[in-house]
């Protein structure tokens, strides 16, 4: 059928050296790699542990993050796999053009629009919130909010933006540049807050480490919302919603799985990772690396510090929500300045994933053209400033906190598309070459779906109601636009490769004139 026609791998690499819609080749493995951390060790560390130990899993939240860091990186392997092959941007939205067909890449490219413009303006928006609360400690009584009526108007993610936007727009290396230098000052606030953290650890607190299922009504917040709050899973099965026990760890890790959806974003890069078949899996698996430890240890100390019942208790409960209650208030200033530096590279990373999405479909003429044209500094200034310009109205205007769930859903969606590909493309082409190679192929990426699905079905019903109705108005968009502009279908994309095949003949004629003038 023509809806699930597939893009070769010829296509799609030589998409990446034909016209003004090639990007320049600057990233280096370190590069990734802290690309990966930026976007996953974001104000997430500091507040995303403790709820999970207050609403879902209690000291078993620690289990939460490993059980997600274990699914994570299982798939990211998978990631690591096609990036060595077809180091494209678009990620998991080109990969799965390669293997399962346009159809199913138009629904992962349109969910990664959906994770990164939900995350990325949720993110934006916090990091005005912890940006007043850091100058509110500071003691500076000032609001970056301006109310017009009825109508709030947050300038500080304004600005943030902007600042990426700009840099982004210049160059990418020259972001990524900026962000490691940001990058590395959080890591070290991070150790410095771990270690004094653990001097606050109670072993009473791990106690009961499991604790037992209790309903959710008589839990304070999120998880006292009803049916719309409860797991689908729960919910499908007639269960009362409860929190706690064996299910509170596995709905606790569907939440922290937010954590590490960075790294997905650094596979979108792989355009312009140099030796990209090299860099890009071992980029990927030393950011992943790094980040799980880091989670991990900051699990052990946030639920250590305090009782989960207390934390349960406070509003908004958060790393620094443990430290008050331990009576070191002072630490607060610190992780609140943390949480801004953290929050401050996860913006960028964002707008480069998503512009890098939109770039790709609009290449394959699923979106329109022009929106992949690059310019003078090799990036595609226009889309990354409207894309900017986008999120910053988005989380300078609306409220945007009530969505963060449809990043989840969208991350996990794309990772198990991309797991199911893995084994169709070591049977389509087992031809191609690959510097990485995840084992235990077909049963290891099959699992790694599974547990994928496992993931969203314990994501609340709200949003998986709110996750159809995008899809929805995504299918309305192909069918009306996509289907019939696609360049796959028109036959456009034999011609690129007859282009980039007459530019390697060219390169290698003049490489043959070189020496023999040399000689």
């Amino acid at each position: 059928m023509k809806l699930f026609r597939t893009k070769s791998v010829e296509q799609a690499l030589a998409e990446t050296a034909t016209g003004d819609r090639k990007l320049v080749r600057s990233l280096g493995a370190w590069d990734l790699a802290i690309m990966g951390v930026a976007v996953a060790v974001g104000a997430g560390i500091f507040s995303i542990g403790a709820q999970a130990s207050a609403y879902h899993a209690g000291p078993a939240a620690i289990l939460s993050f490993l059980i997600a860091g274990i699914i994570c990186g299982a798939a990211v392997m998978c990631y690591a796999e096609f990036a060595s092959m077809i180091p494209a941007a678009g990620s998991a939205y080109t990969f799965t053009y390669t293997t399962v067909g346009e159809l199913m890449a138009w629904v992962i490219g349109w969910d990664l629009i959906l994770e990164m413009l939900m995350a990325s303006s949720v993110i934006a928006k916090y990091w005005s919130v912890y940006l007043n609360d850091f100058l509110h400690l500071m003691g500076v009584n000032s609001s970056t909010e301006l109310h017009f009526g009825g109508f709030t108007f947050d300038w500080a993610p304004l600005i943030v933006v902007a600042f990426f936007t700009v840099l982004l727009v210049l160059g990418t290396k020259i972001g990524a540049r900026v962000d490691g230098a940001f990058t590395i000052l959080k890591i070290g606030i991070v150790v410095f807050v771990v270690v004094v953290g653990f001097f606050y650890v109670k072993a009473s607190n791990y106690t009961p480490f499991i604790p037992p299922s209790e309903p959710a009504s008589k839990v304070l917040g999120p998880a006292s919302g009803g049916v719309m709050t409860q797991p689908l899973f729960q919910w499908v099965t007639g269960q009362q919603p409860t929190v706690y026990g064996v299910s509170g760890i596995v709905s606790g890790a569907a939440l922290v799985f937010f954590s590490f959806l960075g790294f997905d974003v650094v596979a979108t890069a792989s355009e312009e990772a140099k030796d990209p078949k090299r860099n890009v899996p071992l980029g990927i698996g030393m950011g992943m690396v790094m980040v799980v430890i880091m989670y991990m240890l900051v699990a052990i100390v946030t639920t250590g510090m305090v009782s989960y019942k207390d934390l349960a208790n406070a509003k908004d409960p958060s790393l620094a929500t443990g430290f008050e209650l331990a009576g070191a208030t002072w630490a607060a200033k610190i992780i609140s300045f943390a949480i801004v530096i953290g929050l401050t590279t996860v913006v960028m990373v964002m707008l480069l994933g998503l512009t890098r999405v939109v770039f790709a479909m609009s290449r394959d003429g699923l979106l329109p053209r022009g929106l992949s044209k690059v310019g003078k500094h090799g990036t595609p200034a226009k889309l990354q400033i409207a894309v900017g310009v986008l999120f910053a109205i988005v989380a300078s205007s609306f409220d945007v906190s009530i969505l963060a769930d449809m990043v989840n859903i969208g991350t996990l969606s794309a990772f198990t598309l991309v797991a199911i590909s893995m084994p169709i493309m070591r049977k389509k082409r087992p031809d191609l070459p690959r510097s990485f190679k995840i084992p235990g192929n077909p049963w290891v990426p099959i699992l790694i779906a599974v547990a994928n699905l496992w993931l969203m079905v314990n994501l609340s019903v709200l949003t998986w109601i709110r996750f159809v109705v995008w899809l929805l108005i995504g299918f309305c968009i192909y069918f009306g636009y996509s289907y019939r502009h696609s360049r796959l279908g028109t036959g456009e994309l034999d011609a690129d490769v007859e282009q980039a095949e007459e530019n390697l003949d060219l390169a290698g004629l003049t490489e043959e004139s070189a020496e023999a003038r040399r000689a």
